[in-house]
């Protein structure tokens, strides 16, 4: 029997952000870690049915979410951690060309009503190296801290500069309890809220892990 009933609208397709750099042998990683190679361990033949790589790859490589046990004797690995941070509302913040380190004047103006995730825009992708990169100063993830956020990322390979050895930075994540996110690509996406999908994987004793980390917009 026909109705009158209006139909429904189509749900709109929420545009989505990939903010991980490609994973392949041109993936720079720290100097002397372990660099990303691939073999061929299975080969699609008549005696075979799939290909199968083998890869060995640092768990640091592309964008990637550390551990406290990175910086943190007799702390958790990545897999023991709750997922909770990595998923839900974020901010992005730019603060383009600060210089060496992520000072808190450089992210004052958007800290009001912050959601739990921040991610820092420093610069273009290509600009981005472990020679010379942007880190973040352990003041600004003190201020942050005050704020309840629950992970910080960032555009560059580090929170620390490539040189440190103490790493305060990281142990201001240690300290408040922060995850952490390196090494996204933000060249495309605008100051403003988001939502944060960067799920590391399940690895129970590693360092850290890889993560596809992509930004939605929010509903």
């Amino acid at each position: 029997m026909a109705t009158n009933a209006p139909r429904s609208a189509p749900a709109r397709v929420l545009k989505i952000w990939d903010i991980s750099p490609a994973v392949d042998e041109q993936a720079e990683v720290f100097p002397g870690d372990t660099a990303y190679s691939q073999q061929l361990h299975f080969s699609l033949s008549p005696d075979c049915p799939v290909n199968v790589n083998r890869i060995t790859l640092s768990p640091h490589t592309g964008a990637h979410a550390d551990a406290p046990l990175h910086y943190g004797s007799g702390q958790a690995s990545i897999g023991e951690l709750a997922l909770a941070p990595y998923l839900g509302p974020c901010r992005v913040i730019h603060c383009i060309d600060c210089g060496p380190q992520v000072e808190p004047e450089h992210i004052a103006h958007a800290l009001a009503d912050l959601p739990p995730r921040v991610l820092l825009r420093t610069a273009l992708r290509a600009s981005q190296s472990w020679a010379s990169f942007t880190a973040v100063a352990p003041a600004t993830l003190a201020l942050l801290a005050t704020k309840n956020i629950a992970l910080i990322g960032i555009d560059t390979p580090s929170v620390d500069r490539v040189s440190s050895q103490g790493l305060p930075s990281h142990q201001q994540l240690l300290a408040h309890g922060l995850r952490v996110l390196e090494n996204l690509v933000l060249d495309d996406v605008a100051e403003g809220d988001y939502e944060l999908i960067a799920l590391p994987l399940k690895l129970t004793r590693a360092d850290a892990s890889p993560v596809r980390a992509i930004l939605r917009e929010l509903r």
